[in-house]
């Protein structure tokens, strides 16, 4: 991949009615009321087949809130990670982040009896995604990753081991004293658009980056059950293909994957490209109906 194509991807590391008995409403609602998430909040919109949305690494909800209004006929579950973009750092306060937020998205989707969703993640938002999928795959109908690799370091052309070292000294910058403000000055110099991620959590952003660093899921992607969409960016029609090389390869071990790029992108491509997004993602969901 080209030095101009790893560029690009910079913005990654700095979010029983229908069975009808009277009896069994009242079940569904008991139980979807005594779990509450602590690790994300969620905003439902629209009516239709249940897909649950899930930002980015210090992105909010909000990310996906066009893409929502563009294409109706679903039920859309609008994620927001507790501790980014503003939100307090609730239950992601300790603990692991990203499988974290995966066991508790699994107990959301029992508690409110959703029935094989769709799953839409982008970038560290589908790490989240693959995770449900292998830990949980009778919950999740299909997957849809968003410009992420299953190693996330390969984002920048890296490994874990190689990368880890600076995640460790951020992931150091973000919890010592006097620290934080340093640290969230370099995420906003790279979050998402807006200043989502400088009103991140530092602490919750350090570790689910240092989290994401270390994360390797290509051996895992022989395991993935759910058919899988994986749309990813390239800054040009001329240099997709040494971009296709590194999704394919990447990709490879899953059993059902579909590989869609999109060209003249940078990482958010639901907002640079986002006609072409939106025509992807409807493909993908036509497919999750059928």
């Amino acid at each position: 991949m080209s030095m101009e194509s790893l560029g690009n991807r910079r913005n990654f590391l700095f979010g029983a009615a229908a069975l009808g008995g009277s009896l069994i409403l009242p079940q569904r609602h008991a139980l979807a009321a005594a779990y509450a998430p602590t690790r994300f909040s969620v905003e439902v919109i629209g009516s239709g087949p249940d897909v649950i949305l899930i930002p980015g690494l210090g992105s909010s909800r909000q990310v996906w809130r066009p893409t929502a209004a563009a294409i109706t006929g679903y039920r859309y579950y609008l994620v927001q990670l507790a501790g980014f973009a503003g939100d307090t750092a609730r239950g992601n306060a300790a603990g692991p982040v990203l499988r974290g937020v995966a066991d508790e998205l699994s107990r959301y989707i029992a508690a409110h009896n959703l029935r094989r969703p769709a799953l839409i993640g982008h970038s560290m938002g589908g790490t989240i995604g693959m995770l449900l999928a292998l830990d949980h795959p009778r919950q999740v109908g299909r997957l849809m990753v968003v410009d992420m690799l299953p190693q996330p370091s390969g984002m920048f052309g890296s490994t874990p081991d190689r990368i880890g070292p600076l995640a460790d000294h951020l992931r150091g910058l973000a919890q010592a004293p006097g620290g934080r403000e340093l640290f969230a000055s370099l995420v906003g110099l790279f979050g998402p658009p807006g200043d989502a991620a400088s009103r991140s959590d530092p602490d919750v952003m350090a570790r689910a980056m240092h989290e994401l660093a270390t994360l390797d899921l290509s051996r895992d992607l022989a395991r993935l059950a759910a058919p899988t969409t994986i749309v990813y960016a390239s800054p040009s029609a001329r240099q997709g293909a040494p971009v296709d090389r590194v999704f394919a390869s990447a990709y490879r071990a899953a059993p059902r994957v579909n590989l869609v790029r999109i060209d003249n992108s940078s990482h958010f491509i639901m907002a640079d490209q986002p006609a072409r997004f939106r025509a992807a993602m409807r493909t993908f969901l036509a497919g999750a109906a059928r």
